[in-house]
């Protein structure tokens, strides 16, 4: 018997033996933890307003808010110590003594226990990410662990491991999103900071990571209670709190309070635009993850007053949008619209102020007046207004295929300068005009101003006749390069990023960008003809008194879109009023019976808006350092060049003799209509208001056609 009991002892040892022998062997045959990068857990991008107040985050399936370790409350490491690792503080990565009670326990009770310390966790979260549970890989796993936990130990403190383990362990899901890290757990539960948890609340959280599906305190909170118990009364076991303490917190329910911290937002239009711009630099998993401040251009102030000037339009119908830029840097100060942000029945996601492209009718003349400028034609060249009025010679037209058109009210007004025209808005002088220019000078000069938008070098686009059409932010930032002295800017919304607290490079796309385009003395004169629209054209709504202003009404075919785009020295903004949608629906009869057009809605919004945004002060305008110089203008319709029977002056609809027509009309009230058009209320007899006006012009029809934009 006794040999017997021998041969079972050595039997027992050589089992041992070979089993320390495999442990130590699988330990070996693993990685080194210098070869293994950690897992970057990444953290929320967050977007600011220019004041710094938070609009939002760049949402992701996992909430990540990492912070400092002096951040992470004590109450909130004892917690997580007491009931995940209660000898933490003692061992050196492996808690042998809690690997044998865990196995004791494990073979007597049908509650398991793992026996992983929360230093071997995080190696398993933040380096090797293997997840194996069962059978013999199971073991290898855990092995592997322990050693690269002691190293891990050797290397960082215990002060390292816990702040580290706390900022990304998982700590449940919710709405499809995941918290990861203490942090974003207690805004996720608590809309609160972790710094500032309670003791019951960071027990709760402290229990969740075991089994985040079990313990959710939104699907079982009676289950995610009782463990938070068992949290609050290891805690008071270890000495963490008193037991009356304890008791007293466990009487108390969960305390929620999940606000939807991460998902709340304001100005979600002018999130998502950042968003679009982060990802073209940085990819969309950097944006959502990649841990950035984001600092905007947007001033929230300017973006409620312009919600407040465009309320005017409630109950009316038609929706609007707001574009401001800063002249001098290009920055995006506003960018507000009245359509309500969100994918259900009423709302969209649509950006009218960057994403809605419109026809811009005669705000667009402002093009052709600058190209006139450019070029050198004086402001006092004459034309004669005729209408209604067919142009049948190249580049506009030919005789086969004539441009036809008229002007507001279907009569010719006389001779006018291009002064007069542009406060009267009138079709036929910028038909004649655009005729002598050529349609790809206006194009060069808009490209020139800052229009991305498609444009095909053809003459009805200097009326407003675009294929495509263009944004509010495209039209401000093209009258912003007028006011600018000629330079044109590239618009940014990002001015500043942080990451990890440290200041980031701004990358290209985002850096103050100023291109000289015209000669200041140019611009100077439009911006003194623009001025004089706002004190006696069609402008006359916008009117700040007091202020230097100067602006530009437009609008198309049956009143379908209307604008007003101007500016002071030191803001350029531009108001878009239409029903949003591909349906062209008319505008006729909303404005207190009569129709909208931009020199309705359109600048009073303007107005109304600006009247806040400059409170403080217009500005004065820059004084031009380039001399504007200009020549006698030889076109074919051009007065100072034209021969009579080139100049229209016969064709029917033509008034010669007229003079130089700076009076008011006949019914003497100041016209603040727009002219493009004005809707089959307001065309002469037998004129089609769809001839010219919203649609692109046809090459056919004698048009010009330059290769098509991208």
């Amino acid at each position: 018997m006794l040999l017997a009991v021998l041969v079972v002892l050595l039997a027992g040892v050589g089992t041992a033996l070979a089993a320390v022998g495999w442990v130590v062997r699988t330990a070996n045959d693993g990685q080194a933890l210098s070869s293994y990068t950690p897992r970057n857990a990444g953290a929320l991008t967050e977007v600011l307003s220019a004041d710094g107040t938070r609009l939002g985050f760049i949402q992701n399936d996992d909430l990540v808010l990492p912070v400092s370790a002096k951040t992470l409350p004590q109450v909130m490491k004892d917690a997580t110590v007491a009931i995940e690792d209660e000898r933490f503080y003692k061992h050196t990565g492996v808690d042998y003594e809690g690997i044998i009670r865990a196995a004791v326990k494990n073979a007597t009770s049908d509650n398991q226990q793992g026996g992983s310390t929360l230093t071997m966790q995080l190696v398993r979260n933040l380096y090797t990410q293997d997840v194996t549970r069962s059978g013999i890989d199971g073991y290898k796993r855990k092995i592997r662990e322990a050693r690269l936990a002691q190293e891990l130990e050797e290397e960082h403190s215990k002060e390292w491991v816990l702040s580290r383990y706390l900022n990304t362990v998982p700590y449940g899901t919710y709405g499809g999103q995941s918290a990861i890290g203490a942090n974003a757990a207690a805004r996720l539960y608590f809309d609160k900071s972790v710094k500032d948890l309670t003791v019951r609340e960071a027990a709760m959280l402290a229990g969740i990571p075991q089994a985040p599906s079990i313990y959710s305190p939104v699907d079982n909170p009676k289950g995610t209670k009782a463990r938070r118990n068992e949290v609050l009364q290891k805690m008071a076991d270890l000495g963490y709190i008193t037991q009356a303490k304890a008791t007293r917190e466990k009487a108390k329910g969960l305390g929620l309070n999940m606000d939807r911290y991460f998902s709340r937002a304001r100005e979600r239009y002018v999130l998502d635009f950042v968003k679009s711009e982060l990802i073209k630099e940085y990819g969309i998993s950097e944006t959502k993850r990649g841990g950035f401040r984001v600092y905007t251009t947007i001033n929230l102030k300017y973006q409620q007053y312009a919600r407040t000037a465009m309320s005017q339009l409630s109950g009316v119908g038609p929706s609007s949008a707001i574009v401001t830029i800063d002249p001098k840097n290009g920055d995006i100060v506003t960018m507000a619209s009245t359509q309500q942000y969100g994918r259900s029945k009423g709302k969209s996601t649509y950006n009218l102020a960057t994403q809605g492209k419109r026809q811009p009718g005669s705000s667009f003349k402002t093009m052709a007046l600058l190209t006139a400028l450019r070029e050198g034609v004086s402001p006092n060249t004459s034309y004669t207004s005729i209408s209604p009025m067919k142009i049948a010679k190249p580049p506009c037209g030919s005789p086969t295929a004539p441009w036809e058109l008229k002007t507001y009210g279907g009569k010719g007004a006389g001779t006018m300068d291009l002064r007069t025209a542009t406060l009267k808005s009138d079709n036929s002088v910028y038909a004649q005009l655009v005729s002598d220019l050529g349609p790809d000078k206006v194009k060069e000069t808009a490209r020139m101003m800052g229009i991305k938008s498609k444009l095909l070098g053809v003459c009805a686009e200097s009326l407003g006749g675009l294929t495509d059409g263009v944004s509010p932010l495209e039209m401000a930032n093209a009258y912003a390069t007028i006011v600018n002295g000629g330079y044109r800017n590239r618009p940014r919304v990002i001015k500043k990023i942080e990451r990890n607290g440290k200041k980031v490079k701004l990358p290209a796309r985002w850096r103050v960008k100023r291109t000289k385009a015209f000669e200041d003395g140019v611009t100077d004169q439009v911006v003194k003809i623009l001025q004089a629209n706002v004190g006696g054209g069609t402008g006359g709504k916008a009117q700040i008194p007091g202020c230097n202003q100067g602006g530009k009404t437009g609008t198309t075919d049956k009143n379908i879109d209307a604008w007003f785009v101007g500016f002071t020295p030191r803001f350029a903004t531009s108001v878009w009023v239409g029903f949003p949608g591909s349906a062209k629906i008319s505008m006729n009869g909303l404005y207190f019976g009569s129709n909208i057009d931009g020199g309705t809605y359109p600048a009073q919004i303007w107005g109304d808006y600006m009247k806040n945004v400059v409170k403080n002060g217009c500005g004065e305008w820059l004084k031009p350092k380039e001399p504007f110089n200009s020549q006698p203008f030889m076109g074919k319709y051009a007065r100072e060049g034209a021969k009579d029977e080139e100049s229209g002056e016969d064709q029917p609809g033509a008034e010669p003799g007229t003079g130089d027509t700076t009076t008011p009309p006949a019914d003497d009230k100041p016209r603040t209509e727009d002219t493009d058009n004005g809707g089959d209320d307001n065309d002469g007899p037998g004129f089609d208001p769809g001839a010219y006006e919203t649609p692109p012009q046809d090459p056919s029809n004698g048009g010009t056609q330059a290769p098509t934009d991208g």
